[in-house]
């Protein structure tokens, strides 16, 4: 549904990256990874700045070009921002980073896959070298959840190739939005056995699985994230004793060694480097993340880093609208 019809349309070119690096993911997930990539009307991509599109769990970047009822899609938003001045034009890349286990955090494992790699060896220098666009202090990327998360741990790790950064309600404060979920999780893998295999083969087989198996899929795809093990099947190992939830200490760690709260003192002089770093979450967020966002962002602040950080009042969910802040402060940065 468009908000300003009058906004001439971009143009979404749908391209497919065959990829190298993630031929080594333990899930046999594809290699060849669609990419929509938005152009803005009136301009074939020569000389604008590139912003990546990371979404969250359960989504795929083109899910993100698809219609949208009651609402715009990303390529019709960016057609009304840009025609409203209120950002300058900008190309927009969607990756298909979708796997087996329903998502990714954009980070290399060797159980999911390099993601990272994906994106900054492969992705991006093929969009770019398709549509010249981006390049060095020209590169930003953005996400919401664990494409928050990808976001911020990407401005983190690697500022010598992006310059800006926007983290919508992204994952952080690891024992407050998944250690809670360690319980349930248990529960889950009880009813197969307590077996993740078991567990995968029922998911995959039920024409209609709940909220409540899709939700243990992702503790086990944020265990082969942050703490591989190839011994286990797909990689995946838990933090936690399968019989009593106790912590398990050194695996733990291992997660923690991933928490931007955490490590965000280690990646002062990269953050220092970026031209516009943004953060917001919702006051109401139901997976406790507004307070790891507090933290990061007194933490920023007791850093010296320069950023912007906006709370909002709202819960998790149905919070694309906030792309409309996010977006044009990135755009006008790398311009």
């Amino acid at each position: 549904m468009l908000k300003l019809r009058t906004a001439p349309r971009g143009i979404v070119h749908r391209l497919v990256v065959e990829s190298e690096v993630l031929k080594t993911n333990m899930f046999g997930d594809a290699t060849a990874r669609d990419v929509h990539v938005y152009v803005p009307a009136g301009h074939d991509g020569e000389g604008l700045p590139l912003l990546v599109d990371l979404v969250g769990f359960t989504g795929g970047g083109p899910s993100h070009t698809n219609w949208k009822n009651f609402g715009e899609n990303v390529p019709e938003r960016l057609d009304r921002l840009i025609a409203e001045g209120a950002m300058p034009p900008v190309v927009v890349a969607f990756p298909d980073c979708f796997t087996r286990l329903g998502g990714n955090q954009y980070i290399n494992s060797v159980a999911v896959g390099r993601w990272e790699d994906f994106l900054v060896d492969e992705m991006v220098p093929f969009v770019e070298a398709r549509f010249r666009c981006g390049g060095a202090g020209r590169r930003g990327v953005f996400g919401k959840s664990s494409g928050g998360y990808g976001a911020i741990i990407h401005a983190m790790r690697r500022a010598d190739f992006w310059s800006a950064a926007a983290c919508h309600s992204g994952d952080m404060a690891f024992e407050l939005c998944y250690l809670p979920d360690m319980p349930g999780l248990l529960r889950t893998l009880s009813k197969h056995g307590n077996s993740v295999e078991a567990f995968l083969e029922a998911f995959e087989s039920n024409p209609k699985p709940s909220g409540d198996d899709t939700h243990a899929l992702m503790g086990l795809a944020m265990a082969a994230t942050y703490d591989p093990d190839p011994a286990c099947y797909m990689g995946v190992r838990l933090p936690v004793d399968p019989e009593t939830c106790e912590l398990i200490e050194e695996r733990w760690a291992n997660w923690l060694a991933w928490d931007p709260v955490r490590i965000v003192d280690r990646h002062v002089e990269n953050l220092g480097r970026l031209k516009a770093l943004f953060i917001d979450c919702g006051t109401m967020d139901q997976y406790n993340l507004v307070y790891g966002a507090r933290r990061l962002h007194r933490a920023l602040d007791r850093l010296g880093v320069r950023h912007r950080y906006e709370e909002f009042p709202d819960n998790h969910s149905g919070i694309d609208y906030r792309m409309d802040v996010s977006l044009p402060y990135l755009a006008k940065a790398l311009a």
